[in-house]
């Protein structure tokens, strides 16, 4: 009767110190560590939703206790062996990582592909922070971003940052080790996007062949147009490599993102110094859109492909004007593999 009597009596002392009532006992009898050790096991069940709240005791003292604020960013069981010797502390931070570009290159669907690794944590909105809203500061900049653990990266995309001629000083000024990464495609395919996508937001503008020249009758291309202004990529990539080392800027092959993507993914997720956790069994490819799609995205266990935006089906331009075009671009391509260390085979 004595031992079952303890038992009880022990039995009823944990339930109240870990329901956090703490009323009839001074704070240094609890076991610290055994507290800190079951928060992490319940962070580790829940990934980011796990925060920090407290409890008042009699005592005036307060305690930690767990709550559930969110289950954004949690993913299935991968990610829970990798997170066991993270911190059990989300928070958000300043970004280790940026897609820079280029507009209609495959930033969003790189983002997307990204998203997947448990050690990736992106903003899948563009904050345009370094080109539009760079004087809200560096705090509202760091409040956009998702809160990850300690050893997680965290990144965002705005494909304009790369042809703004102010972003390179200051996301140096934030960041001098900071990690770049930059889709291009061939210029020629990316003009005609970029169109495909006005024409479907304004209507009654001139065809792609009037703009595409100052003068159609002497052939003179007008290279401050923006869509074809974009394709200078020689151009803006000088911008960057006054401030940041090639080493820091990754390119990713846009034609072979949609051809190869986990072999793209790959070569991004050895740059970002992380696991080859994304592989060709995450993507099919969906023949209606032309590109790959996710088989599992974070947070489904349904297949998903990019939305109606993706995959636009391009007007048909002029034979003659995309010969005149290819002439264009050939000397700037031709300096863009010389900076950049790689023949993109653009022809």
């Amino acid at each position: 009767m004595l031992v079952m009597f303890s038992m009880f009596t022990l039995c009823a002392f944990l339930f109240y110190l870990l329901a956090g009532c703490c009323n009839s006992l001074p704070l240094d009898t609890v076991d610290s560590i055994a507290v800190k050790q079951s928060t992490q096991l319940f962070y580790k069940t829940y990934g980011e939703s796990f925060e920090k709240n407290v409890s008042n005791c009699t005592n005036g003292i307060v305690v930690p206790a767990p709550v559930i604020t969110s289950l954004e960013g949690t993913s299935d069981s991968g990610s829970e062996n990798s997170n066991i010797s993270k911190d059990w502390i989300a928070v958000r931070r300043l970004p280790q990582a940026l897609i820079l570009g280029v507009k209609k290159g495959g930033t969003r669907a790189l983002l997307e592909f990204l998203r997947l690794h448990p050690d990736i944590r992106a903003l899948g909105s563009e904050p345009h922070f370094f080109d539009r809203h760079y004087a809200r500061g560096m705090n509202w900049y760091r409040s956009m971003m998702p809160k990850a653990l300690d050893g997680q990266i965290v990144m965002e995309k705005t494909p304009r940052y790369f042809v703004t001629a102010e972003t390179p000083a200051r996301i140096h000024s934030m960041s001098k080790d900071i990690k770049l990464i930059v889709v291009v495609r061939d210029p020629i395919t990316r003009a005609i996007s970029d169109y495909t996508q006005i024409i479907s937001k304004t209507h009654d503008i001139p065809s792609f062949e009037t703009l595409t020249f100052k003068n159609r009758t002497t052939g003179q291309i007008d290279s401050l147009w923006s869509p074809i202004w974009i394709g200078l990529y020689a151009q803006h990539l000088e911008k960057w490599l006054t401030y940041f080392p090639l080493s820091q800027i990754h390119f990713v092959h846009g034609e072979r993102l949609i051809s190869d993507p986990a072999g793209e993914l790959g070569k991004v997720q050895d740059f970002l110094g992380l696991q080859r956790i994304i592989t060709d069994k995450h993507f099919y490819f969906n023949k209606t859109k032309g590109f790959p799609c996710l088989k599992k995205p974070e947070g489904s266990s349904k297949p998903h492909c990019l939305g109606k935006t993706k995959g636009r089906t391009h007007p048909k331009i002029d034979t003659e004007v995309i010969k005149k075009l290819k002439d264009f671009y050939h000397p700037h391509n031709l300096k863009f593999y010389q900076m950049a260390g790689q023949d993109f085979g653009w022809q």
